[in-house]
């Protein structure tokens, strides 16, 4: 393991993260870790450049982290693991192997987990695929989601929803500047109170289905935070800066949005945030722009160009990087 930059609140290291959790930073890092939020490599068919297992080999990798991270996490923290669907190879059948890494690292008898909610995200721009089943064969459809799941070692671990709100909605706003709407009792016998829906608490809750992109072009896509969530912004800082340095970004990059809204929803100022593949420091650079501490550690080395350039962008610039 090495430091390979850095920030005055953080550090990208090189390195096993599995190594690295369980050897040299293990006692460091015990009861510290407010929020471990990562990406891992999906259990796809076909390698990718930034690395991936199969089969039962995965399974066994995925649900050793489980006790090293709890390990790590202190007493109210959370783990946010976001996990892609897998499919058979040459069958035109979904693979198991995601439920089971979720019930596998869940459920490990040396880690003492609970999973607190699971969140799905939505991105409709996502290409067709697995390509020989939905463009060739036309026999199954776009896979357009993955599931992100929140797991902590209690009950209640640190979170609070007033933190990622979402916009109001217009009725909602025309609703509290009338001042008044149709209470009493609903078909659904639930009974609505005349005032019930009147205080302007900042925003509604967020859902635990995150749209990418409005299903609906005829309405506003509401997200619990500022920052768009589209992989397709293809003019973001982070991409141009790719683009013109002639970089190829990495491949399976998480929203920085949807990092950042976990961030916010669950950590406050200062407390740690670690990733474990850091790949292109998308974790980290939510966590710097939401003056959070980080950690994130990578294998590949050519990632770390890409931290750099994703700590670069004006957003963080108040960091003074190191």
């Amino acid at each position: 393991m090495r430091r390979d930059h850095g920030t005055k609140l953080g550090d990208y290291l090189i390195g096993d993260s599995l190594k690295v959790l369980s050897g040299d930073l293990k006692d460091d890092l015990a009861g510290k870790v407010q929020l471990i939020l990562t990406s891992p490599p999906f259990p796809l068919n076909k390698k990718k450049s930034y690395g991936n297992l199969q089969g039962a080999e995965y399974l066994e990798w995925i649900s050793g982290m489980a006790p090293i991270w709890s390990r790590l996490l202190t007493e109210n923290g959370s783990i946010v693991v976001e996990l892609g669907n897998a499919w058979e190879p040459g069958r035109p059948i979904q693979s198991l192997l995601p439920m089971q890494a979720l019930l596998s690292f869940a459920q490990h008898p040396q880690a003492d987990l609970r999973l607190c909610q699971q969140f799905v995200c939505y991105n409709p721009s996502r290409l067709p695929s697995p390509a020989n089943w939905v463009t060739i064969n036309r026999i199954r459809v776009t896979d357009s989601y993955t599931n992100v799941w929140w797991l902590s070692k209690n009950d209640n671990p640190k979170a609070d929803n007033r933190r990622i709100l979402r916009p109001y909605s217009k009725s909602m706003r025309k609703l509290h500047e009338r001042g008044s709407y149709n209470h009493g009792k609903r078909s659904s016998e639930h009974s609505i109170g005349e005032t019930s829906f009147l205080t302007d608490n900042g925003g509604s809750i967020a859902h635990n289905f995150l749209e990418i992109e409005s299903l609906d072009p005829n309405r506003e896509v509401r997200l619990p935070n500022a920052l768009s969530m589209a992989n397709t912004s293809s003019n973001d800082y982070f991409l141009r800066a790719c683009r013109e340095r002639g970089v190829a970004a990495h491949p399976a990059r998480m929203q920085v949005g949807l990092a950042e809204m976990f961030i916010q929803f669950l950590t406050d100022v200062n407390d740690l945030v670690l990733d474990p593949f850091g790949g292109s420091n998308t974790t980290g650079f939510a966590a710097e722009k939401n003056k959070r501490r980080w950690i994130s550690i990578e294998m590949q080395e050519k990632y770390a160009e890409q931290s750099k350039i994703r700590l670069g962008d004006p957003l963080v610039a108040q960091s003074e990087n190191v």
